[in-house]
C-alpha cells in the first residue's frame, strides 16, 4: 500500500479506485510467488464488519 501511494498513481489525491486492487495483487504476486494472495477477501471481510457494526448501531438508535 505504501508503494502504491508513493508512486503517485494510487494515493489520496487521486482517490483509490478499483484498479488499485489489481495492482496490489500483482505486487503481492511479485513479492510472494505461488502464495496466491488476493486483496478481495480482505475487503469482503471489512464490508461484513461494517455491515454488522452498522446493524448494531442502527438497532440501538431505533430503541430511542
Amino acid at each position: 500500500m505504501v508503494n502504491l501511494h508513493n508512486v503517485g498513481t494510487f494515493n489520496t489525491d487521486m482517490r483509490f479506485n478499483a484498479s488499485y486492487l489489481n495492482e496490489l495483487e500483482r505486487m503481492l504476486e511479485n513479492i510472494l510467488p505461488h502464495a496466491m494472495l488476493k486483496a478481495k477477501p480482505n475487503l469482503e471481510s471489512k464490508i461484513r464488519t461494517l455491515k454488522r457494526d452498522w446493524a448494531i448501531s442502527h438497532k440501538e438508535a431505533s430503541q430511542f
